[in-house]
C-alpha cells in the first residue's frame, strides 16, 4: 500500500488544485475559459479516451500541435494513467517528424489541423503509429482514418482513472534539438518535473494571484515546465496564446491584466520595437522572465525604463534539467549583468575539468549539475546516458565560470567557442560589445574556417529598422572595445537570423550558410 499513500505525480496535481481552487479560471485560450475544475474533468476525459484507444501505462502518445488548452490537457491526462507524452516541434519537417515518432514508439499521434498538411503525404512513414488524432481548431472536417480529438472526449465520463503510477514512472520524453547528431528523447519522471516545478515557484516567486501569459511554443520546455505547469500547481491564471506575435502580446497584457510572462530577448526586442507598442496600457506586468539567451544589458535598462517596477528573471537550463538550472533574480540584473545566477532550490551546480576534477573560483570549466530535475536518462541511448552523466554529476556541454560571490557566468556552448589562432574567444562577449552599438538590433558571432588561423571571428549583425551600419564602422567598433583576437574579421548584415521556435539564434545554421 506504501505506494498508493506516498503519490506525488503530475496527475495527483491536477486533482489537488481542483479541489483547491476549484470555480477560479485556471486557464484561457481564445473563447475557451476552463477553471481548475473543468481543467481536472477534461484530463480525466482524455486519459479515458487514451485508454478506450489501447493505451496503457508506459505507452507513448505523440503531440504535435500549436498552443492551446489541449497541451496542459494532454500532459494532464497521460500523467494520470501513466502514459508518456511526447512533444513535437512544429518547425520540423515530415521526415524528422517520423523520426521522433518512430524513435519513442508513440502509439497515437495527435495533430492540430493548421499541421495536419505537413504530415499527410509522409504517414506511411510513420510506422509505430496505431491511432491517429485531430484537433480541429479551425472548422476542419477530420481526415479519414483520424478520431476527432474534441468531438470524442465529449463521449468521455469524469471518472478518475483507476492506475498505479509512481513518482519514478516516466511523465514526458521531449526531444533536444540535436544540434551534433538526431535529436535525444530525455526521458523525465514525475519526480523530477516536480522538484523542478518546486524550484521554479521558489526561485522565480509565482504567487497564486499572478496572471500568466503563455505565448512561446508548449512543444518547449522552457514555457510548458518553468511557466505554466508551475502556474497550474499553484492555482495561478493562466492565458494561452495559439503563437508567440509580438502586437497579440502587447494586446493581451492590457486585456487580461497580464502580471507575469516570458519571452527570450529577441522576442523582447520585437515588442519594445513594435510601432503599436507605446498605443497600450502594460501597467499590470510586474514580473518578466527570459531566457533562451543572454538579455543584452541595454534591452535590461530599455525594459526597466519603460515597464516601470518590472522585475526580471534570467532562467538558464536545458532541457534534460526539466528544464531551469539557474536564474538571476531581478536585484541582480544590472549588478551582475550576463550572468545565468545562482543555482535553484533543488539544483546543485559546479564547474569540472574534462578529466573529471572540479576547477578554481574565475576559471572557465564544463557547467555540471546534481538535481532532483535531471532526466533519468537519454530513450535508448545508453552510451549518451553514460556519456552525460561521467563523474556522477550530469554535463550540460556548456562551458561557464563562477565569479568570487558565487554567480555563474555561461562563456560559450563547448562547440561554439571560437579557437582562432591559438587563442580561445567566446562569441558571447563579442555579441556584448556589439549589441551596445545604436545601430545594432540583433547579434550572433560564429567561428569560420581559415587556412591562416583555423578558425575566424565573424558577426552576423541586423540592423536597427531605421539606421544604416557598414562592416568597416562595425569592425572599427570592436577594435575600441575588444583585444585584437576578439575582433569580427568579418561582418555580414542582414535582414534577420534564423531562429529555433523558443527564439535561440541557430548559429549552426549560419556556419552551413557562411562557411560555403
Amino acid at each position: 500500500m506504501g505506494n498508493i499513500i506516498n503519490r506525488d505525480t503530475i496527475g495527483d496535481m491536477a486533482r489537488r488544485a481542483a479541489t483547491k481552487y476549484g470555480d477560479k479560471t485556471a486557464i484561457i485560450f481564445r473563447d475557451v475559459k476552463l477553471s481548475f475544475y473543468d481543467l481536472e474533468r477534461e484530463a480525466r476525459r482524455f486519459a479515458l479516451l487514451m485508454m478506450k484507444y489501447g493505451i496503457k501505462k508506459g505507452d507513448r502518445v505523440a503531440i504535435y500541435a500549436y498552443n492551446s488548452h489541449y497541451y496542459p490537457i494532454s500532459m494532464l491526462g497521460l500523467a494520470k494513467i501513466g502514459a508518456i507524452q511526447v512533444p513535437i516541434n512544429y518547425m520540423l519537417n515530415a521526415e524528422e517528424i517520423a523520426y521522433i515518432a518512430n524513435h519513442s514508439g508513440s502509439k497515437i499521434f495527435i495533430v492540430e489541423d493548421a499541421l495536419y498538411p505537413i504530415i499527410a503525404q509522409s504517414q506511411a512513414e510513420f510506422t509505430t503509429v496505431e491511432k491517429w488524432g485531430f484537433i480541429p481548431l479551425g472548422d476542419s472536417i477530420e481526415p479519414d482514418g483520424y478520431f476527432n480529438l474534441i468531438a470524442e472526449m465529449k463521449t468521455m465520463p469524469y471518472d478518475e482513472p483507476q492506475v498505479e503510477v509512481s513518482a519514478e514512472d516516466i511523465a514526458q520524453i521531449p526531444y533536444t534539438s540535436g544540434t551534433e547528431s538526431k535529436p535525444k528523447g530525455a526521458m523525465l519522471s514525475h519526480r523530477a518535473l516536480m522538484s523542478q516545478y518546486l524550484s521554479c515557484i521558489f526561485d522565480g516567486q509565482y504567487e497564486t494571484d499572478d496572471v500568466s501569459l503563455h505565448a512561446l511554443p508548449l512543444f518547449h520546455c522552457a514555457q510548458l515546465h518553468c511557466f505554466l505547469m508551475p502556474y497550474l500547481y499553484i492555482g495561478a491564471t493562466n492565458v494561452i496564446m495559439h503563437k508567440a506575435d509580438p502586437l497579440e502580446m502587447i494586446t493581451s497584457i492590457e486585456k487580461f491584466q497580464i502580471t507575469h510572462m516570458f519571452a527570450p530577448p529577441t522576442v523582447w526586442i520585437g515588442i519594445l520595437n513594435h510601432p503599436e507598442f507605446k498605443n497600450h496600457n502594460h501597467g499590470s506586468l510586474k514580473k518578466a522572465a527570459y531566457g533562451a539567451s543572454i538579455m543584452p544589458v541595454e534591452i535590461i535598462k530599455q525594459l526597466s525604463v519603460i515597464f516601470h517596477d518590472l522585475k526580471l528573471w534570467n532562467y538558464y537550463g536545458q532541457t534534460e534539467m526539466g528544464p531551469v538550472a539557474t536564474i538571476l533574480k531581478p536585484h541582480d540584473q544590472l549588478l551582475k549583468p550576463g550572468s545565468a545566477g545562482k543555482p535553484v532550490l533543488n539544483v546543485e551546480t559546479r564547474l569540472m575539468a574534462d578529466e573529471g576534477n572540479f576547477v578554481p573560483v574565475g576559471t572557465v570549466g564544463e557547467i555540471v549539475h546534481r538535481s532532483g530535475h535531471v532526466m533519468t536518462g537519454y530513450l535508448n541511448d545508453e552510451e549518451k546516458t553514460k556519456e552525460a552523466f561521467a563523474f556522477g554529476w550530469f554535463h550540460s556541454g556548456d562551458l561557464g565560470k563562477f565569479d568570487e560571490d558565487g554567480y555563474l557566468y555561461v562563456v560559450d556552448r563547448k562547440k561554439d567557442m571560437i579557437k582562432t589562432g591559438g587563442e580561445n574567444v567566446a562569441s558571447r562577449e563579442v555579441e556584448e560589445v556589439l549589441y551596445q552599438h545604436p545601430a545594432v538590433e540583433e547579434v550572433a558571432v560564429i567561428g569560420l574556417p581559415d587556412p591562416k588561423w583555423i578558425e575566424v571571428v565573424a558577426a552576423v549583425v541586423v540592423p536597427r529598422k531605421d539606421a544604416s551600419i557598414t562592416e568597416k564602422e562595425l569592425i572599427t567598433y570592436s577594435k575600441e572595445r575588444l583585444a585584437g583576437f576578439k575582433c569580427p574579421k568579418k561582418i555580414v548584415i542582414t535582414d534577420k537570423l534564423p531562429k529555433n521556435p523558443s527564439g535561440k539564434i541557430l548559429k549552426r545554421e549560419l556556419k552551413e550558410e557562411l562557411g560555403e
